[in-house]
C-alpha cells in the first residue's frame, strides 16, 4: 500500500543528492564517502522507497553522527581473509561506505574464484539493501546482502520485539530494462515503512504491528514511540501466529540473524538495542552479509540473462486474477517509478521541506534555494 501525501513538492534529484553530500561534509564526513551515503539515499527516492531516502536523513544519520554514536570517518578494516572471503570490522563508521567496500570487495573475489563473501560487524544502518546487489547485478553477477538491524519483529506467539527487520537481499541479471531485483524486509513492513505514515498523518494497516496484548494496532505517531520502549512489536512475514505462515518469517529473520552475527563475532538481538544497562546511547554495531556469485563461473551471462528474463514475462503474462491490472516481478515498480520520477525529481512533504531548510541553516549552506520558499 503506497502512501499518497496531502501536500508535495518534487525536488530535483542532482539538487537533493548534492545538499545531501554538503550536509555529510560538514559533519565531518570525507567527500568521497559522502558521495557514496547520498547516492544510496537518493537511489531510494528514485525507486520509490521513500523510507529509506532523504526522509532518513535527520532522523538517522545527522542526529547519530551528531550524538556521538556514529562515526563520521570510517575505518574500512579487514580482520579476516582468505581468496573468496573475508571478515570487515566497520568501527561504527557509515554503513553505507561500508556496505559499498564490503560488496566491491565480494566481487573483486568474485572476479578472480567465482564467488566471494564477505561478513561484516561493528557497522550502522546502510541504507536499501538493493543498492548491493544492485552492484553486483552491474558486474554481471548475481548480488545476495543481508543485515541485523535493532530488535523490532516479535518471534511467533510471541510479543516481545527481538529480531530486527533483517532483509534477505537478492539481485540477477536478466536481458530486460531491469534486473530482478528481491528487497524486502522479513517482517509485514518495518519501521521506515511506518515513519513514511507518521510523516503524512495516517494510520498504518491492520497487521503490520502487534501490542502486549498480542493484538494488531494502527495507532502510528504511538507506535513509533512503543517499538523504542519494547511495547510494540512488528509483525513477521506472513501475519501473525501461525495460520498464515508467520513462522515463515520468523525463520528466515532468524537466517539474516545468524549470518549478521555468528560468521563475525558481531552483536545480535537485545545487543542491538543502541543503549547501555544505564540507558545511555551508544553505537547500534550491527552486521551485513554481502555474496558475489559470478555468472560465468557457471554458464554463459547472456544465456543466464535470457532464461531470467524469460521465467520473469511468463510470470507477468500468466492468468490474472478478477480485477487485476497486472502481475509485477521483483525490481519491476521500483523501474517504473524511476521513469515516473526521473523528470520530476523527489516528492517532499511539508515535514521533510522543513527538515532541509532547517539542515541548510545549521549548517550554514547558503548556496541552496529551494523552490518552495
Amino acid at each position: 500500500m503506497e502512501v499518497v501525501y496531502d501536500d508535495v513538492v518534487w525536488l530535483d534529484f542532482d539538487v537533493l543528492e548534492n545538499f545531501m553530500v554538503d550536509v555529510f561534509k560538514a559533519l565531518g564526513v570525507p567527500e568521497e564517502d559522502a558521495k557514496i551515503v547520498a547516492n544510496v539515499l537518493i537511489t531510494a527516492d528514485k525507486q520509490g522507497i521513500d523510507s529509506h531516502g532523504v526522509g532518513r536523513l535527520k532522523p538517522i544519520y545527522v542526529e547519530r553522527i551528531q550524538a556521538g554514536i556514529q562515526n563520521p570517518i570510517t575505518n574500512f578494516e579487514i580482520v579476516r581473509e582468505s581468496p573468496t572471503t573475508a571478515v570487515v570490522d566497520g568501527h561504527n563508521g557509515m554503513g553505507h561506505v561500508i556496505g559499498y567496500k564490503a560488496m566491491k570487495l565480494a566481487i573483486e573475489k568474485a572476479k578472480k574464484y567465482g564467488m566471494g563473501m564477505v561478513a561484516v560487524r561493528n557497522s550502522t544502518h546502510y541504507g536499501i539493501a538493493g543498492y548491493y546487489v544492485q552492484m553486483a547485478v552491474d558486474e554481471g553477477m548475481i548480488g545476495i546482502t543481508g543485515t541485523n538491524a535493532r530488535p523490532s519483529i516479535a518471534p511467533t506467539f510471541g510479543v516481545e520485539p527481538m529480531l530486527g527487520t533483517n532483509p534477505l537481499t537478492f539481485g540477477m541479471p536478466s536481458d530486460e530494462e531491469f534486473p530482478f531485483i528481491l528487497d524486502c524486509a522479513t517482517s509485514v513492513s518495518q519501521r521506515g515503512k511506518i515513519e513514511v505514515y507518521a510523516r503524512a498523518g495516517k494510520e498504518i494497516p491492520e497487521g503490520w504491528v502487534i501490542g502486549e496484548d498480542g493484538k494488531t494496532r494502527t495507532d502510528t505517531e504511538q507506535i513509533l514511540e512503543d517499538l523504542k520502549k519494547g511495547k510494540a512489536a512488528l509483525v513477521p512475514l506472513g501475519g501473525i501466529g501461525e495460520e498464515t505462515a508467520g513462522y515463515k518469517g520468523y525463520g528466515y529473520a532468524t537466517v539474516v540473524e545468524i549470518l549478521s552475527a555468528a560468521l563475525q563475532g558481531g552483536n545480535f538481538l537485545k545487543m542491538l538495542t543502541g543503549f547501555d544497562e544505564q540507558g545511555n546511547r551508544v553505537p547500534y554495531r550491527i552486521g551485513h552479509f554481502f555474496i558475489a556469485i559470478n555468472i560465468e563461473a557457471f554458464t554463459e551471462l547472456e544465456n543466464f540473462k535470457k532464461t531470467t528474463g524469460e521465467i520473469l514475462r511468463a510470470l507477468r503474462n500468466s492468468k490474472k486474477a478478477p480485477g487485476a491490472e497486472r502481475i509485477y516481478t521483483a525490481g519491476e515498480k521500483e523501474y517504473l517509478t524511476w521513469l515516473e520520477r526521473k523528470d520530476k525529481g523527489a516528492p517532499l512533504n511539508h515535514v521533510l521541506r522543513e527538515q532541509l531548510v532547517q539542515l541548510r541553516d545549521e549548517f550554514n549552506l547558503d548556496q541552496y534555494k529551494f523552490p518552495w520558499e
